[in-house]
């Protein structure tokens, strides 16, 4: 799943969009770019998560900044990424 977009389904963070950095059998590390970065990705059971795409661009994390996971989300939802997504 490493290099995919997803959402997330549960917690206080329900409906924001992220990047899969790492994943191990239970577990997601995710980052947007903004608020969970690269130094600080948010660990998320997979259960609580959708895929929505393959990211489409290296995802290799030499090569990845903030800057662009911050891009690629916010031209995918068509929002700030402040903003809720409205996926109804």
């Amino acid at each position: 799943m490493q290099g995919y977009l997803a959402y997330s389904l549960a917690g206080h963070d329900k409906d924001r969009i992220y990047l899969i950095i790492k994943e191990d059998a239970d577990y997601v590390w995710l980052v947007d770019g903004e608020f969970r970065t690269l130094d600080n990705p948010k660990k998320k059971n997979k259960k609580h998560i959708q895929i929505i795409k393959k990211y489409g661009q290296e995802t290799d994390l030499e090569v990845i900044t903030n800057e662009k996971i911050k891009y690629v989300i916010k031209r995918l939802s068509g929002k700030d990424i402040k903003q809720v997504t409205d996926r109804q």
